[in-house]
């Protein structure tokens, strides 16, 4: 399938939006189709946590693009309705409404879903979750002054939340599993420093596992501890990760991973005229040769570009493996916390620029000697710096400095 007449992208986030862009821009000129369960055009979902949360930007300041940069896709927009079924045989998409959409090609872009306690499937007021549009303004018309907010989950999502809530003036407990939340994305010394930014803008950080949310009078207040304690709150953000929203693909044929991750190849294909992009796309990591499933936002994008172009390039062209240096943030406390790579794990921890009592700092996070990822806040330039270092998986110190290679998309 060289020149696909129709192609379906399901998933109406960043994932789905610049695979349907690259698309049109490769000069794709078919029939496109963009599924999204949400009723919103496409938009950015790293401020719901931050900017939106605590009312600085308004809901209509995420779309990622004007509706005339839309009309331009010249899209088969099909929005408020998830996907339902794959029918590989039929090469036909099932929407829950009854609709279909026929493709000869098939974009897989539809990310994640939160995981949920026990307690609170069908959540009751008070219990929330935070992934969408809806779900951020729900738990923004709990947080007032005095409100108890119990934030469940160490991730980046749960601490960025904690410092958004307790800077309106919620008091916030944050429930984490771990001795020293945020280590495994961030590594230990900037994890510590970050924890102790929570500490003193008043959060009350309480280490156990939630078993279950529990209810009173129809609402969520608080949840019970595996150890049989109890955490008492008026409200509840359940931030304790997510599974790929892939239910849809059961017995179509395309591969799953154990999570529901979509099994792609090394060049982001699933099967012939199946591809996948964003936070559900599993792939071999040329580095390691283990597969990976990154739920970063940078991810999102550059999957989606080379999906678009590999997709179009045919069984026979030239298809680009996907070999990225990941990167996130994360916006805590007037921070902005950058990491590429993987400083989690890391077993050194080489400044080479600034210090973390300034709070500006850049460094080189080490395992056995080689550098799988740096960090760093407010010294972008360093932290630039590191990245070929990062991406050549190399030994420190680096023996010379060469050009930096090309980030893919």
């Amino acid at each position: 399938m060289t020149a696909p007449r129709e192609v379906a992208v399901v998933g109406a986030g960043a994932a789905g939006l610049h695979a349907a862009e690259a698309l049109r821009r490769a000069g794709y000129d078919g029939r496109l189709t963009l599924v999204g369960a949400e009723p919103e055009p496409p938009y950015d979902r790293p401020p719901l946590s931050k900017q939106l949360l605590d009312g600085r930007l308004a809901p209509e300041k995420l779309a990622l693009r004007e509706p005339a940069a839309l009309e331009e896709l010249r899209l088969d927009l099909r929005l408020g309705v998830a996907a339902e079924r794959l029918d590989r045989g039929a090469r036909t998409v099932h929407l829950a409404d009854g609709g279909r959409v026929r493709c000869d090609a098939l974009v897989v872009a539809t990310g994640v879903r939160p995981r949920r306690l026990p307690g609170a499937e069908a959540p009751p007021p008070g219990a929330h979750v935070l992934r969408t549009l809806a779900d951020a303004l729900a738990l923004r018309e709990e947080l007032r002054p005095g409100v108890r907010l119990l934030v469940v989950g160490g991730g980046l999502l749960g601490a960025e939340a904690a410092a958004t809530a307790v800077g309106l003036g919620a008091e916030v407990t944050w429930l984490v599993s771990a001795a020293a939340p945020l280590a495994a994305v961030l590594g230990a010394e900037t994890a510590a420093l970050l924890t102790g930014l929570h500490r003193e803008h008043g959060v009350r950080i309480h280490r156990g596992a939630a078993a279950a949310v529990l209810h009173r009078r129809g609402r969520a207040a608080g949840v019970r501890l595996a150890d049989g304690g109890e955490l008492a709150a008026d409200a509840v953000l359940m931030a304790i990760g997510s599974v790929p929203a892939t239910e849809w693909l059961a017995g179509s044929g395309v591969p799953l991973e154990a999570d529901g991750g979509v099994a792609c190849d090394a060049r982001l294909a699933a099967g012939p005229g199946v591809w996948a992009a964003g936070d559900a796309a599993s792939w071999p990591d040329p580095r390691t040769g283990r597969r990976r499933r990154l739920e970063q936002r940078t991810n999102a994008t550059d999957q989606a570009l080379l999906a678009a172009r590999n997709l179009l390039a045919g069984p026979d062209g030239a298809r680009q493996a996907y070999a990225p240096v990941p990167y996130l943030w994360t916006d805590q406390y007037g921070l902005r916390v950058q990491a590429f790579g993987s400083p989690g794990g890391a077993d050194r921890f080489e400044l080479v620029d600034g210090s973390l009592a300034e709070h500006r700092f850049a460094a080189a996070c080490l395992r056995e000697g080689r550098v799988t990822g740096a960090v760093g806040i407010a010294a972008a330039r360093a932290l630039r710096g590191l990245r070929a270092q990062v991406a050549a998986h190399g030994p420190w110190p680096p023996a010379a400095t060469g050009p930096e290679p090309a980030r893919v998309g």
